[in-house]
This record gives C-alpha cells, structure tokens and sequence, in this order.
C-alpha cells in the first residue's frame, strides 16, 4: 500500500479497521454456524470475502469504500479458519478431536509459510491488485470445494453431547492437578 502512495495513517486505520471487523464478526458467524450447515456457511464467507476483494480493487479508492471493504475483508477471513476447524470437528469422533486439531493447526502453519511466498511474487508480477485477485481466487476454490461436499456427502448427524458443570465444591480439583491425589493422602494420614 505504501507503494501505491497510500499515507501510513490510512495503512494503520486499515489494519485496525480489519482487525475490528475480525472482530465484530467472531459471534454472529459463530451462532449462525450452529445454527446452519457450515459447509454452506463455509462457502458463504469465502464467497463473500472474495467478493470483497474483487470489489476492493474495483471501486473508487476513496476513504469510506476502502475501509468498509477492510471491515468486510477481516471479518470474513477472520472466521473461515474457526468455521473450517468447527466444520472438521463434526465430522470427528470425540477421541479424535485433539488430533485433528492438531493437523489442522500445521495445515494453517504451513498455509502461513507458503502464503505469504506466493503473494509476494502475485504482487511482484501484478501489483497489490494482484494480491486480492489471488486471495479472491483460493477463496472461490474453498466455496465451491465446500458447496460441492455439501451436495455430495452425506449430511452430518448432529449429535447431541452432555454439558456437565462441576459443582462448587469440585473447584479447586479443576485448578490444582495434585488437589485430588493429596487430599486423599491426608484422608489416609487421619485415619491412621
């Protein structure tokens, strides 16, 4: 942005302004991802993010537009990775969940390693405009990879899971490992 001759000022109010909408976005996406298929709410905010950055190069470089797309533009990338690990969670047995995770995360290390490479050469080539045509493109391909699991695999069963809470009593187990082990120690030691 600072080669295009964009000032500081405006780079620093459109990070804040992305990281903002990142924000705004994580309980509204969170709730209709529960409430909906999320392999459609998946190809939604990849669509909608790639749209977003199609219109960013396209219209009118003026203040509002650009910050609006920020809004928009973090606020959908924000969610796709909490949307994609909630979406793969589904469709893991419980005792797999970890694991899962696990790969999940060195998928999104790894895409963060060889993302920024190819962006940097998409914008040596073809300027930053190039940039949100790459990240529109990967965003296409993620919704129509998402819509086209929905229509061919089969639905999930959603099951439900027992949300148990600790009594008061139980809270200092929860926060000391040990608290267990050595309570029934002493219990030995008294009767002794």
């Amino acid at each position: 942005m600072q080669d295009e001759g964009i000032a500081r000022e405006t780079i620093a109010i459109f990070m804040l302004i992305a990281v903002l909408g990142g924000l705004a976005f994580q309980v509204p996406i969170g709730r209709f991802s529960d409430r909906f298929d999320r392999r459609v709410v998946l190809s939604i905010l990849s669509f909608g993010f790639a749209a977003t950055a199609i219109a960013v190069v396209n219209l009118p470089h003026s203040r509002p537009v650009i910050l609006t797309g920020a809004a928009l533009l973090g606020g959908f990338m924000s969610t796709l990775y909490p949307v994609c690990v909630a979406n793969a969670h589904d469709q893991m047995p419980a005792d797999q969940v970890v694991a899962v995770s696990g790969q999940l995360i060195l998928v999104s290390g790894m895409g963060s390693v060889f993302g920024p490479l190819i962006g940097t050469s998409v914008m040596a080539r073809f300027s930053i405009d190039g940039l949100f045509y790459f990240m529109a493109a990967v965003c296409l391909l993620l919704s129509f990879i998402a819509i086209a699991r929905r229509l061919l695999a089969t639905p999930l069963i959603h099951q439900e899971r027992t949300f148990e809470i600790l009594a008061p009593q139980a809270s200092p187990l929860a926060h000391d490992p040990l608290g267990a082990p050595m309570h029934a120690l002493r219990k030995e030691l008294e009767k002794s």
